[in-house]
């Protein structure tokens, strides 16, 4: 007894990739990476040439800020549907405050 099967080979159709998302972690990226910047410089901006003796002994702690600013940044700009122009104002302001909660608890 001979069994036969019927075979039908069919080409699955490619699986699209969401190029949305890389673009919004990428600008989001981006925006929290310039908003870490921007904070380093605010408490220069307020204590002058100083602070830079104080980061001297505490720049650990301000640079562990650098991949949570940019967590952030990619974060809010993808729940604010890549609006570039919220997620940079909310970005910044969240970003500074944590650079002043840090900056505070490290004088007190």
């Amino acid at each position: 007894m001979r069994n036969t099967q019927n075979i039908t080979l069919s080409r699955a159709e490619p699986m699209n990739s969401d190029s949305e998302e890389t673009t919004w972690s990428f600008s989001g990226a981006v925006v929290g990476f310039v908003a870490w910047l921007l904070a380093l410089g605010i408490p220069v901006l307020f204590y002058g040439s100083n602070t830079l003796f104080f980061f001297l002994y505490t720049w650990p702690f301000f640079l562990a800020l650098l991949p949570v600013s940019v967590v952030i940044g990619i974060a809010l700009h993808s729940l604010l549907n890549g609006r570039l122009l919220y997620s940079i104002v909310v970005t910044l302001i969240t970003v500074a405050a944590l650079f002043a909660l840090l900056f505070l608890w490290l004088l007190g």
